[in-house]
């Protein structure tokens, strides 16, 4: 049986990943604007961004057709992904060249919902595979 917690957190993230992409991104051009932003990390952070966007696309749309289909195989990629945007995520928090407040405030939030989501994609994983 699927988990319903796993698919509520995934549909949860989905919509919260656009809103942390879409604000990652004006906080970095608003740094490139008003900071004195070196050009490579203007590049190498917005490259890591649409890196993390690709890959947060891919950890749904694989944790959601795991669970639904009860897959291991895309649910176990789900979480392996979790773990790439895992990090992806703590370069944005820890080791970018600004950090703001608001990069504090999203990325926590950010990785409360991989917290959770790796403990119900583990969960379901355990399930699956019995």
């Amino acid at each position: 049986l699927s988990s319903v917690l796993l698919q509520i957190l995934l549909y949860f993230s989905a919509f919260y990943s656009l809103f942390y992409f879409l604000s990652s991104l004006c906080i970095i051009i608003y740094k490139s604007q008003v900071l004195s932003y070196p050009d490579n990390y203007l590049v190498l952070d917005l490259c890591l961004l649409f890196l993390m966007a690709a890959f947060e696309i891919l950890r749904i749309y694989w944790g959601m057709r795991g669970n639904l289909q009860e897959s291991e195989r895309y649910v176990g990629a789900s979480l392996f992904i979790t773990g790439a945007t895992l990090l992806l995520s703590v370069y944005f928090l820890l080791w970018q060249s600004y950090v703001m407040r608001a990069d504090v405030i999203i990325n926590a939030i950010l990785l409360c919902i991989y917290g959770l989501s790796g403990v119900a994609g583990f969960g379901a994983l355990a399930r699956f595979t019995r």
